[in-house]
C-alpha cells in the first residue's frame, strides 16, 4: 500500500471512530459534543469535546467513563478545545465566521499546502476564506484539518 492510500484508509478508520463515538454520546450525553477524534501514535484516542456551559475535569472523566471500553484498544485524551477550537463540521465554520482560521488542505491549492485568514463564508460545500493573497472557496473534502487562530 503507497503512502497517500494508507494514509486514506487511516482518516476512514478514524473518520468511522469519530462517527461511533458521536452516536455513543449523543445516546447517552447529547448535550456534549465531539469535536475532533485523533489516533497519535497508533495507540492514543485524543477527543476534542464541547458542551454549552464549556468543558470540565468531571465531564472530561465522564466522556472517559462513557467510553470505557475503547480503553481496551486505546489510551484515551480528552480534552476541551482550548483557543485553537477545531473546526470539522460547516456549522462550526458558520458560528465562527469573521474569526481567523488555519486549514490546512488534502492537496495543494493555488500553490498553498495550508491557508490562514478570516472566515468570511460558509456553506454545506465549502468555506471562503480571506486570506493574504485574497479570498479563497475551499470544498470541505480538501480540508485535511482546521483550527481556529488563538489571539484574535
Amino acid at each position: 500500500m503507497n503512502m497517500v492510500a494508507g494514509r486514506r484508509t487511516l482518516e476512514k478508520s478514524v473518520n468511522q471512530l469519530q462517527t461511533e463515538i458521536e452516536e455513543r454520546l449523543a445516546a447517552t450525553a447529547p448535550e456534549i459534543e465531539v469535536l475532533l477524534v485523533e489516533v497519535v501514535s497508533g495507540d492514543t484516542l485524543r477527543l476534542f469535546i464541547d458542551h454549552p456551559d464549556g468543558v470540565t475535569l468531571a465531564l472530561c472523566e465522564r466522556v472517559t467513563e462513557l467510553l470505557g471500553d475503547y480503553r481496551d484498544r486505546y489510551s484515551l485524551e480528552v480534552s476541551s478545545p482550548g483557543q485553537d477550537r477545531p473546526l470539522t463540521k460547516p456549522a462550526h465554520f458558520t458560528r465562527f465566521l469573521g474569526r481567523r482560521a488555519r486549514l490546512r488542505l488534502r492537496d495543494a491549492s493555488e500553490g498553498h499546502k495550508s491557508v490562514t485568514g478570516e472566515l468570511v463564508g460558509a456553506s454545506d460545500s465549502e468555506v471562503t476564506i480571506a486570506a493574504g493573497d485574497g479570498v479563497v472557496t475551499i470544498p470541505y473534502e480538501q480540508i485535511v484539518r482546521s483550527n481556529l487562530v488563538p489571539g484574535d
